[in-house]
Parts: C-alpha cells; structure tokens; sequence
C-alpha cells in the first residue's frame, strides 16, 4: 500500500504528492518547517513544535493558512493512514506558488504539507560508542543575515558544513559562529560536560532552539544535574570530558572524539549515559 501524504488538508498517494516547479519554497528556499517524532501513537512535544512553526512563519511574514490544531490533526490522520505509531514526521509551509522573481506577494497562497515515514539518522553502535565529529570551516550565519531560530527550508549553509564532515570520514560537524563561539552543529544542538556540569551555547550564539535540547535541559533539572547555557570555545570542546549531540531525529547521541581528539577518556561518559536514559524514559513514559 503506498505511503499517504497529507497536502494541504487532504491525504494523496505519495507518487501524486508534488509542488509546482513555481513553488518559492524550491526557486528560493522560502518556507520553514519541523521534524517531528511519533513514539508510541503520541506526537512528541506537539506543542513546541508547533509554536517554533508558528514562530519561524511570524518572522518571515508568512502566513500559515492552518491552525495549530488543523495541522495536528493532520500528522495524526497521516500517521494513521500509514499505520505509523513510530515515526518521523516533516512538516513544511512554503511561500506557495508564484512568479520567476523574489516579490513574495506574488504567491496568491501558501502550501503546507505533511510527511510521515521512518529515519534513522546515526547506526545503532553510534549510540554504544559514540561517534567522531569535527569543527567545520563554514560558520553559521549571521544572525543579522538569516536567523538560526527560524527553521527555514534554507539549509544550504548546514549542508556545506556537512560535506565537509563526510569528506573527512565522520557523520557530523560542529559550527562555529561569526564571533568563533561554538553554535550548533549541521542539524543538531551541542552539549560538553566539564566536571560534573552540563553545558550548552545559549540562544544568542547562533543556534536552533531544539526542542529535545529543551527536553535536556528539563530533564538535567529534574535529576539534579548542573547545567548551563554558555559561551563555549573550541578550547571547551578540546578539554570537555563529555559531549553529546541532540536533535529529534537523532535524539541523544554520545560524541567521543573532535577534530580527531578523544573526549575525555575516549569513551561514552556516565553522565551521557544516563541522560539518555533519562530521555528514553520520557518517551516511554508519554511526558
């Protein structure tokens, strides 16, 4: 049976689900949206996704032509028709269809559709062992340029980083902003731990506010694990006894060595461990 996907408000085959080659979000990368995840028939953190869509759609002057509430209803009907109660979901809102030039209020409407399909972003002895990253050349924007907090459908400077992680043999590269402050990395936030504290760049440097880094952050004030939004260096990562990367499709991933230095000992840390435990267990547990 094939796959469903939801396109503005109603359910097509996946073969029959296309945008017009005048669409602005393909001619210009005009548009924003989430990755979502569904464990266990539950969408997870539906309302924070959501509000960042709203967010992203407000800073771009684009308006979303669905409520909030359309759009859940949408991810659940598609993930239903699919048979999906574990999944990935990508939602996206484009600038809709328009002209050969870049005046948006030549798009008479905006588009929104609706993916749901399986990932799975890193092989599972990367969550045993951990993995190797290194510090990219390409920075971040400038927050001046383009807004990192808007999830736009832009991801041209991620994607160079990102060759440049697969031209050096890892999956993944940390980026570093206009000031030389360690910001994201290509899809996901970052975090070291330094003598028992957990640590992350703050909003200000240039990153995404993810949402399972906000799930982290939560759940390190639950356990009573210290943790703080802070400038970090690349001397930080150099001399941190733990890293670990989180995003919705890749969760809570351990990073053992950057730039072809090991991380701390060389091995997953304690503290990595049981975050992501922790955080295993908040999903089971529906939170």
């Amino acid at each position: 049976m094939p796959l469903k996907v939801w396109m503005d408000g109603k359910l097509v085959d996946k073969s029959d689900a296309k945008v017009s080659v005048y669409d602005h979000g393909l001619l210009y990368g005009d548009g924003i949206f989430e990755g979502i995840r569904i464990y266990h028939g539950r969408i997870f953190e539906p309302d924070a996704h959501l509000q960042r869509l709203f967010d992203s759609a407000k800073s771009i002057r684009l308006t979303i032509p669905f409520t909030a509430d359309q759009l859940r209803t949408g991810i659940e009907e598609t993930a239903k028709a699919n048979n999906f109660t574990d999944c990935y979901v990508r939602l996206v809102v484009t600038r809709g269809v328009g002209y050969l030039g870049l005046n948006p209020n030549k798009c008479s409407t905006p588009s929104a559709f609706i993916i749901t399909d399986t990932i799975e972003m890193y092989p599972k002895e990367v969550y045993e062992k951990g993995m190797a990253v290194i510090t990219a050349s390409v920075i971040r924007n400038h927050p001046n340029a383009m807004s990192s907090r808007v999830k736009s459908l832009n991801y041209l400077n991620s994607i160079l980083a990102k060759i440049e992680a697969i031209d050096a043999g890892v999956p993944e590269a940390i980026m570093l902003n206009h000031l030389g402050n360690v910001a994201e990395c290509t899809a996901d936030n970052i975090f070291i731990v330094r003598e028992g504290e957990v640590l992350t760049p703050a909003v200000t440097e240039g990153i995404l506010e993810g949402v399972t880094r906000q799930v982290i952050l939560k759940l390190c004030k639950n356990l009573n694990i210290p943790c703080n939004e802070k400038t970090l260096q690349r001397h930080d990562l150099y001399i941190a006894q733990e890293c670990f990367l989180t995003g919705t499709g890749a969760e809570v991933v351990p990073v053992t060595k950057i730039d072809g230095r090991p991380v701390g000992s060389g091995q997953v840390g304690s503290l990595t461990r049981r975050l992501i435990d922790a955080f295993r267990r908040y999903i089971r547990e529906g939170a």
